[in-house]
């Protein structure tokens, strides 16, 4: 078979690719200036490009980084009727719910609201949740996001408990939560426009919407960052950087260290926040 000669581009494309290449990096941090340099390029995307890194960045974040706090999860007790727990699904539009002892406080499994179509009104009379209960699976904190992606894949899993160090369940992570670092906030028809500015993640750790206003931000975090031109905790960050900051860097205020969760080629999205002084758990 004949091909046509379109000029050289491709040629072209493969010398641009390997001169950009020529160089191995050392470490991620070159690694990442190399991708930059190919997206400048424009030899990949920006949407790309923010894939990229936030793959590179799950390697390095752990559970307890985006884990939903156990005061913020919703649940379902084992002692719900059937009516209780079809009103829990229907206002929270979950697919997946941990089941709780309310007697003993512990998580005895996860519910899939799907599990419960194939009943109808007449029959929940004789509902027993025990025939509707799957295992659930226990993770530390610590667990780092890619290894944990890895196992939702391999089990076909979508939600996991999290344990702190004496046992006791301190929250929860889901595949979306993993994913979600990758390629950024996933919306459905159940999410709230308004989303919660400010979140606890369990100890010292807070995730802060960079739009949250400076002065909210003050109020909670009993701060005094002031800037009369300036409205929202994102852009008195930016000012101090000095530069638009990459997903990763981080910048310490006082005693509050920030840390950028998401971000792309044109804003920052979502902060994480440890407070020094902050010494309490969930």
């Amino acid at each position: 078979m004949a091909y046509a000669d379109n000029g050289g581009s491709t040629k072209g494309l493969l010398e641009r690719v390997r001169d950009v290449f020529s160089g191995e990096p050392q470490d991620q941090k070159q690694l990442q200036a190399l991708l930059k340099n190919l997206q400048v390029r424009q030899l990949i995307g920006a949407e790309e490009l923010f894939m990229i890194e936030g793959v590179l960045q799950v390697s390095d974040m752990q559970v307890r980084d985006i884990m939903i706090p156990r005061g913020q999860m919703i649940v379902l007790d084992h002692e719900d009727s059937f009516a209780d727990i079809i009103e829990k699904i229907t206002e929270s539009g979950h697919s997946r719910f941990p089941v709780i002892d309310d007697d003993k406080d512990d998580v005895v499994g996860i519910l899939l609201a799907k599990d419960l179509l194939q009943l109808s009104v007449g029959a929940s009379v004789q509902f027993e949740i025990n025939e509707y209960i799957r295992p659930a699976s226990f993770i530390p904190e610590s667990k780092r996001l890619n290894v944990l992606l890895k196992e939702f894949r391999q089990n076909r899993s979508h939600m996991a408990m999290i344990v702190d160090e004496y046992g006791g369940v301190s929250g929860l992570v889901t595949i979306e939560d993993v994913l979600e670092q990758i390629v950024g906030k996933i919306d459905d028809e159940h999410d709230d426009d308004d989303e919660i500015d400010i979140q606890h993640h369990g100890a010292n750790r807070y995730s802060v919407r960079a739009l949250t206003p400076l002065q909210d931000f003050n109020d909670y975090f009993k701060s005094d960052f002031i800037n009369d031109e300036i409205e929202t905790i994102g852009g008195y960050l930016l000012g101090r950087i000095g530069h638009l900051p990459e997903r990763g860097e981080s910048l310490t205020l006082q005693n509050l260290t920030f840390k950028v969760l998401s971000a792309d080629s044109r804003q920052v999205h979502l902060y994480q926040v440890v407070d020094d002084n902050d010494q309490s758990t969930v």
